[in-house]
């Protein structure tokens, strides 16, 4: 492991902001280098496979590793999994996790989840479908649940006819930890791994080993198949060069500064302003002004998850330390707990700004088992709304800096802040990235990579307790489409210090075939007074669709660019018109239908300003 840095059960290592944090980039390119900087670490300690990266889709927030995975998009999530598994497999072998459908905590190891051909096919695989196609990954895991009723250890569906045949699949299938427990040491649970495609169980003999000779004379499973097996092991290891360079322990490449250094850049562009109204952001830092630091995470180092995805660097920044830090001349006051005299009263209502740092905590979300497992709700505790709330009743000047894994209710303050940030969980420099963002030293850049609903009852439910479920072909944003319910804030929305203006759009054809691809460009202009970056985001959906075509709108496409004040750049978009259709169970195929379809260039998702209308034919 892992997902943000090389395993605390390893040893010491850089902490980078979780995955969730890193998806909100939306930029496979630095994803790449992280990517590779992990598995620089991992190597150095002497471990030649980083079981990473996780890229399962967020099915609902309340998921206690939602923090690990890049968001709640296939598309997205395949663009930012390929960047992390070719810039990681530059010097490591790496594992996509965890294969499929697998976004529950508490009922993980039971749980079975019932899901329809045509939206495991769009919403579940395409995006590791994608890393085995593009990324060529090393290896995959798979997950503990159970899909339409067999174990993914031993799905012959997913793994054999799908993976292995369908995708070609190159490398070897290993079980996740104890993966195999739940299926009992039975000989034909072990013939039926095998013969689904399982090629490696972990950690422990449960289904193979001993078991698996037993299957092998019993004549359930043949010579052909162990062989098979057997090479795909084989074949990693010679394509990684795993016997002829192998991975050699070397503390001094730990926690490198530039190791840090990319943890931190990842951490700036991570964070999300959500809103920013008034003149508290940026904070002046001039003699005279006075600034309030507080909230119960201000001073707490929080990375993320206890669990198989924590690490265990040297030394964390916290927001306190990083606002403290880059102060220059104004005054930085720590208030450790809510106001408790009129002393302290006053002085949060005095103060030009006041910062509060609050949100979620390896206590609320985590792995199950070795953590918290899923949250409980989307919501602040009671005691962190209170303080919220005694603090913007004293001043209408409150930043509320928000941690966490995944979509938090911000309906009790939203309006009452002049500022809203999502910070994730920032790793080890997140408190320097912070400062530099509040002080205006850098640009806001993240765009959210789930939505935020306005309450959790807009979102399709999530249910952490029965061993049966039925998953919907609706979730996130597509849900909240379906239902016709307006989010808090909707998927790729990112505010900034700048405005950014889409002067044309074109489309190199108006027309194409159900086989071929358009190119879009879109001019952009930065209209404000500071330096920043612009996520272009493409939507599509069909113009009147069929009943197959179920989602109003998908995200096909996105690209960024850098732009000074009043700069002019580029962004050209591809998609392919096959991207634009839906899985056709009779066919067994995709298929995009004769037809016209509405290509939106966009903000965030709910942006509809730019369209143009492509029209696809036979």
């Amino acid at each position: 492991d892992g997902p943000r840095g090389a395993s605390r059960f390893a040893g010491r290592g850089t902490a980078f902001p979780v995955g969730m944090a890193r998806g909100a980039t939306f930029d496979p390119e630095l994803e790449g280098r992280v990517g590779a900087a992990i598995g620089r670490e991992v190597r150095a300690h002497g471990r030649d496979v980083l079981l990473a990266p996780t890229m399962n889709v967020l099915y609902h927030p309340r998921w206690g590793r939602a923090q690990e995975t890049y968001g709640e998009d296939p598309v997205h999530i395949g663009a930012m999994a390929v960047g992390f598994v070719v810039g990681a497999q530059e010097v490591i072998a790496t594992t996509a996790k965890h294969y499929a459908v697998n976004s529950i905590e508490d009922t993980r190891h039971d749980v079975d989840v019932t899901v329809d051909e045509q939206t495991l096919r769009e919403i579940y695989l395409p995006h590791f479908e994608r890393v085995v196609r593009e990324g060529q990954v090393a290896t995959i895991m798979s997950s503990y649940n159970s899909v339409n009723g067999a174990y993914c250890s031993e799905n012959p569906e997913l793994l054999r006819d799908i993976l292995k045949n369908e995708w070609q699949f190159q490398g070897f299938v290993m079980s996740d930890w104890g993966g195999t427990e739940a299926n009992t040491a039975e000989v034909n649970h072990s013939a039926a791994a095998a013969n689904a495609g399982l090629d490696l169980e972990m950690f422990t003999e449960i289904i193979y080993g001993g078991p698996l000779y037993e299957a092998y004379v019993a004549g359930l499973v043949d010579e052909a198949t162990i062989d098979d097996m057997i090479r795909r092991q084989l074949r990693m290891r010679f394509c990684h060069r795993i016997d002829t360079h192998p991975a050699v322990a070397d503390p001094s490449a730990l926690e490198t500064a530039a190791a840090i250094a990319l943890a931190d850049e990842a951490a700036e562009r991570s964070m999300v302003l959500l809103r920013n109204e008034g003149a508290a952001l940026p904070i002046v830092r001039a003699a005279g002004v006075s600034v309030v630091v507080t909230g119960p995470l201000a001073d707490v180092e929080n990375i993320g998850d206890t669990g198989s995805s924590s690490a265990a660097p040297s030394a964390v920044t916290t927001a306190l330390e990083g606002l403290v830090a880059a102060r220059g001349a104004a005054t930085v006051t720590h208030l450790a707990a809510p106001p408790a005299d009129a002393g302290e009263e006053q002085l949060v209502a005095d103060a030009d700004v006041v910062v509060v740092v609050a949100g979620l905590t390896a206590s609320d979300e985590g792995e199950a088992e070795i953590g918290a497992g899923d949250r409980a709700s989307l919501g602040l505790s009671a005691a962190q709304l209170a303080w919220i709330e005694q603090l913007t009743t004293l001043s209408s000047r409150v930043v509320l800096v928000l941690e966490g894994g995944s979509a938090i209710d911000v309906s009790p303050f939203v309006t009452d802040v002049e500022a809203l940030v999502m910070a994730w969980y920032p790793g080890v420099e997140g408190g320097r990235a912070l400062a530099r963002l509040l002080y205006g030293d850098a640009n806001f850049s993240g765009r959210l990579p789930i939505v935020f609903p306005v309450a959790e009852a807009d979102l399709q439910p999530f249910d952490n307790v029965s061993f049966e479920v039925t998953y919907s072909p609706y979730h996130g944003y597509r849900h909240l489409d379906h239902a016709n319910a307006a989010p808090a804030f909707p998927f790729g929305f990112g505010l900034s210090y700048t405005a950014f203006r889409y002067d044309a759009v074109r489309v190199d054809r108006s027309t194409v075939r159900s086989d071929g691809t358009v190119t879009v460009e879109v001019d952009v202009t930065n209209t404000g007074t500071v330096r920043g970056r612009e996520t272009v985001q493409l939507y599509a959906g069909a113009v009147n669709p069929t009943a197959a075509q179920r989602y109003v709108r998908e995200l096909e496409a996105f690209g960024q660019v850098e732009l000074d004040a009043g700069q002019q750049g580029t962004v050209q978009l591809r998609v392919e018109a096959s991207a634009l259709g839906h899985w056709d169970v009779a066919a067994d195929r995709f298929v995009t239908p004769a037809g016209d379809y509405l290509l939106t260039i966009a903000h965030h998702e709910q942006d509809a300003a730019l369209t143009r209308t492509l029209t696809v034919t036979r």
